[in-house]
């Protein structure tokens, strides 16, 4: 694990990069603003979580980071060991946990619950979304108090890598670290501050199975309304059809092994 700080103190805010080793955008964000060095009103600090797993190019060594918190020091798993290192270092953080995915190009939050962090947050970043993932957080950084996940774009993409650094630039002026001030922050990086606006909430309901086996397809497109009786995914040309309104997230025939991603409902807007 790779941790920079920034400004003098004990960080009360943290940013983590490479939960996964296949998500590069995180690392490539944080770097980049470590290179930086921008002048900050309160200490933060970049973590790039899982160098090994990183310098692997793949997800994981022994088992899925982000399903083993808290972790266990004393673990065979080099991600259960890690998990809890990890935990340690952010005890006392707000934490902006930068991933990737198969199934949407444009970034978007995900919360435990929507709380006060999320409302002071959420708002100020370039995106138009917030998940709920209420009871699918078991193991998850996620479940850390106080953290927001964000995903920023197509797993490998540089659009992923560029959107990570916008995120990163918003969420440390939402919480007041980054000096607006400093000089040496170029025309373009000042620009990525965003200012609050809509967000919409969805809740994640329930999962969709997939067969691990089979030639997938999605026919849905991730946040848009599917209606009963509407054709949503196939397996091996077996169409699955919706048997209840509602708003597909994660939705992608690649991205799980096991399911194709997951119902949700529309409960809000944050503003």
């Amino acid at each position: 694990m790779r941790i920079y700080e920034l400004g003098e103190g004990t960080p009360e805010v943290a940013v983590v990069g490479a939960i996964h080793g296949d998500e590069p955008c995180g690392p490539v964000a944080i770097e980049r603003l470590v290179a930086e060095s921008p002048a900050v009103r309160r200490p933060v600090k970049l973590v790039v979580a899982n160098e090994e797993a990183l310098d692997a190019g793949v997800r994981y060594l022994d088992e899925d980071l982000n399903r083993t918190f808290p972790g266990d020091p004393d673990a065979d798993s080099h991600e259960r060991r890690l998990a809890a290192h990890l935990s340690r270092e952010l005890r006392g953080c707000t934490t902006l946990s930068l991933h990737s995915t198969q199934s949407f190009a444009e970034p978007f939050a995900l919360v435990d619950r929507v709380d006060a962090v999320t409302h002071a947050v959420c708002p100020h970043l370039p995106i138009d979304v917030v998940v709920e993932t209420d009871r699918f957080t078991d193991g998850r950084l996620i479940e850390h108090a106080h953290t927001v996940e964000v995903e920023c774009g197509l797993q490998g993409s540089d659009e992923a890598a560029e959107n990570a650094y916008d995120l990163v630039r918003a969420f440390l002026d939402a919480t007041d670290v980054l000096d607006a001030d400093d000089e040496r922050l170029s025309t373009a990086s000042r620009a990525t501050t965003h200012e609050a606006d809509t967000v919409t909430v969805y809740r994640l309901l329930d999962p969709i199975p997939k067969i691990p086996e089979g030639d997938h397809e999605v026919f849905a497109t991730n946040f848009e309304p599917v209606e009963v009786g509407d054709s949503f995914a196939a397996t091996d040309g077996t169409p699955l059809v919706a048997d209840r309104h509602f708003y597909p997230v994660l939705l992608s025939a690649y991205g799980y092994e096991d399911i194709f991603g997951y119902v949700a409902e529309h409960v809000g807007t944050l503003s």
